[in-house]
């Protein structure tokens, strides 16, 4: 009977994932879409009815600042109640509520936030369905020890960012069209009908891709319900905040670790336009290498998801952190639109791989019956890493150094996270003993 359940299962796979596997890929499909719609176009669409001289309207300035303090607003919030509903997910049959409740809230607001007439209507909207899109995130993350072996954790995380990369750009070149060529090609579409477009075809993308998996997933891993379980679950963080401290010292160092290398990656992506406004580039050019690098990090997560099945997980991640090393040095001799995207290639090729296998290698090394946990703890260490390598680049422009130097600076990031994520290596954990 057991060799003929594993023959039905074989057959069927898709591409070498099993069912499950492959339906936790597509998540990853439907939340890119609504990331890259946050990085390109929800900045233009929300200054675009913040800014004027009518009524309720505010300068750019102020509108810049009003929207950074939102984002601040959301990552803080998600910061703090992430290990919280992580712990709360731990619990037998919890999960996947509280995952379909995240996915729920946030599609919703994706399409409200389309129909937003007022800036501050929309930001809010925004505040909220970002909320609740990063936390339907840290149970995502969490789940990825309940759908597959440690074997394949490499590799099926890979797919995911993979095809979350190529999957994005549907959904995103529909609100593209809508909103660049619309007005001249479709016939006076206004920016607020541009904005439903967009928004709307980006909420149905991300719901549909995700039925699959809200159908498919068992939680396998779990703790017994507690007949307090806010007031328990509060303990039982501070119970493991004080085991990684004081002895599962390898999930410390690889936090650390990661604290630095992910500060330098994210803070590349948050100001990849920056960049290339500080130099004066074609904005045209800028958005198709964009463009482009979503294709490369597409091929360089399969090539990192192939390469995991030979080779260990840290040593893929080291790898990695040196290409970026490399990239931020690069940046020293940046001034062209081909230099641009020359740099852009390169971010490319390592982007999704670091990302992905960063959050295969803390599954592995962490309880699995606790994930949910120690994913928003995780999720802490991504999202508070954001501001520390923003500040640098700040700081460095502020002292009248170029944008080249400033992102080189960010070479001392991924040195910092090469070192600690070397001795997390070296250092046995719990799970390991």
């Amino acid at each position: 009977m057991r060799k003929l359940s594993q023959k039905n299962n074989k057959e069927k796979t898709i591409r070498g994932l099993s069912k499950e596997e492959f339906s936790w890929v597509l998540y990853d499909v439907g939340n890119s879409a609504y990331t890259l719609l946050a990085c390109a176009l929800i900045p233009i669409w929300f200054k675009a009815l913040a800014v004027g001289t009518g009524a309720g309207q505010i300068t750019s300035d102020r509108a810049t600042a009003y929207y950074s303090i939102a984002i601040a607003v959301s990552t803080i919030l998600v910061a703090i109640l992430g290990p919280l509903c992580g712990a709360i997910a731990d619990y037998k049959d919890t999960k996947k509520i509280l995952f379909t409740t995240a996915v729920a809230v946030g599609v919703v607001g994706c399409i409200l936030n389309g129909f937003a007439m007022s800036w501050w209507i929309f930001l809010v909207i925004y505040v909220v369905t970002k909320i609740f899109y990063s936390a339907s995130l840290v149970f995502y993350d969490s789940m990825l020890n309940d759908v597959t072996t440690e074997e394949k954790m490499d590799e099926v995380s890979s797919y995911g960012f993979a095809w979350g990369y190529i999957g994005s750009c549907i959904p995103f070149l529909v609100a593209l069209v809508a909103y660049i060529l619309g007005p001249d090609m479709l016939g006076k579409i206004s920016n607020q009908l541009s904005m439903i477009i967009g928004f709307v075809s980006t909420a149905l993308w991300w719901s549909v891709v995700t039925i699959p998996w809200i159908r498919n997933y068992k939680q396998k891993n779990y703790v017994e319900r507690e007949k307090h379980a806010v007031r328990h679950a509060f303990s039982e963080i501070f119970r493991t905040c004080k085991r990684i401290a004081t002895q599962d010292k390898k999930v410390l160092f690889f936090l650390i670790g990661f604290f630095f290398y992910i500060d330098g990656v994210g803070t590349i992506i948050d100001n990849c336009i920056n960049i290339g406004t500080d130099l004066n580039l074609d904005a045209v050019g800028q958005v198709v290498f964009l463009l482009a690098t979503q294709v490369v990090a597409f091929a360089g997560s399969l090539v990192f998801a192939k390469l995991s099945k030979k080779y260990d997980t840290v040593h893929l991640i080291l790898v990695c952190i040196v290409g970026y090393f490399c990239v931020c040095l690069y940046a020293l001799t940046l001034k062209s639109l081909i230099g641009f995207g020359i740099m852009a290639f390169g971010v490319g090729c390592f982007q999704g791989s670091i990302q992905s296998l960063s959050r295969s290698y803390f599954s592995k090394i962490i309880p699995p019956e606790n994930s949910g946990e120690y994913f928003g703890l995780y999720d802490i260490f991504a999202k508070g890493a954001s501001f520390l390598g923003s500040a640098v680049i700040a700081g460095v422009k502020l002292a009248g150094g170029t944008i080249n130097v400033a992102v080189a600076t960010l070479t001392i990031f991924f040195a910092l996270g090469f070192v600690f994520l070397k001795i997390a290596d070296k250092t046995e954990g719990q799970r390991d003993s």
